[in-house]
């Protein structure tokens, strides 16, 4: 299929996943659950993690075709977690697609999900041999954190105000782990030393809690056009993000009650210009666009340790730019 001196872009290898993924990746699959699986991997996507497990393959050396299956471990992972997600949410649309459960029902939506989960493990033990343990023993790892990263989030829900550590905590483990591990699975199939494993992780960590907090920044201060969904959301939804976590550390007495009676407020564009104006007031929007940027520099640094060609690292640079250095 492909050869380990060969370099792809990364529409390449995005192009080459999913042609992989829709013509050998669910072989296996239960078949009765197939179609309904089909629903959220066919959705309009980016592929970030194949993609980033893909490119740190090749960026060792490593054979993309012997790290295919890897790949549609990790996307099929991610997927199952959104299934269960918009189960949890009640969401009846996701990327402008109908979401599993409201096509198929909440009962097949579970049992697809499960089936997805253990698909994933199908999956990597297709790797080859002597990859097998550490690549199993990094998927038992993040598949953990991302369900306990998933249930701090529900549980933030019903908990009126949460602290900045706990919620680094609960974006870590949700979103920067998963992003860490297929860069992590990747250098293993590359053949990366220990060293370059680790910086890699590290890489995708910071990567992954820059991107998070991106996410929150332009959910409050993005442009709608280009951001894609309406602006201030999050403060509709009274959702816990890094902006409103530290408004609470920073507020006095007045503004931490301004924030508390704001979360009651029935007039929306009310609800999420009062709320900006506080944020402002704090100086909240500086700050994170502050720490965004710190963890950012700190995903490049990890970057920049790898033992790897400046070829090599390019292509993972133009990566993590195009994640971070968005506005959608």
């Amino acid at each position: 299929m492909t050869n380990s001196h060969q370099k792809h872009s990364a529409d390449e290898l995005k192009a080459i996943f999913e042609d992989y993924l829709f013509t050998k990746g669910y072989e296996g699959f239960p078949k009765v659950l197939y179609e309904p699986a089909l629903q959220i991997m066919k959705m309009k996507a980016k592929r970030i993690r194949p993609v980033l497990l893909l490119t740190a393959c090749e960026a060792f050396g490593g054979d993309i075709s012997e790290a295919l299956d890897t790949a549609c471990a990790i996307e099929t992972y991610h997927n199952f977690t959104l299934v269960h997600d918009d189960i949890i949410d009640k969401a009846d649309i996701r990327r402008n697609e109908t979401t599993v459960h409201k096509a198929f029902g909440v009962n097949k939506a579970i049992l697809t999900g499960d089936a997805m989960l253990l698909h994933a493990i199908h999956l990597i033990n297709k790797a080859p041999r002597d990859k097998h343990f550490a690549l199993m023993t990094a998927f038992e790892k993040v598949a953990a954190e991302v369900i306990e990263g998933e249930q701090y989030d529900v549980d933030f829900e019903d908990i009126p105000e949460v602290s900045l550590e706990e919620y680094m905590n609960m974006i870590r483990l949700k979103t920067s782990v998963l992003l860490a591990a297929a860069l992590h699975m990747g250098a293993i199939l590359g053949g990366a030393s220990a060293e370059d494993q680790k910086n890699i992780y590290n890489f995708g960590e910071k990567l992954g809690l820059a991107f998070q907090i991106k996410d929150d920044y332009l959910d409050t201060f993005g442009d709608q056009k280009t951001f894609g969904k309406r602006i201030g959301g999050d403060i509709l939804q009274n959702k816990k993000t890094y902006l409103l976590c530290l408004s609470l550390t920073k507020a006095d007495d007045e503004q931490r009650r301004k924030i508390f009676d704001l979360f009651d407020e029935k007039d929306e564009e009310k609800k999420i210009a009062e709320m900006k104006a506080v944020y402002e007031a704090l100086d909240v929007h500086k700050d994170t666009f502050a720490i965004m940027e710190k963890f950012y520099e700190e995903a490049l640094a990890s970057l920049k340790a790898l033992s790897i060609g400046k070829e090599q690292s390019a292509r993972l640079f133009e990566l993590a730019e195009s994640i971070y250095k968005r506005s959608f």
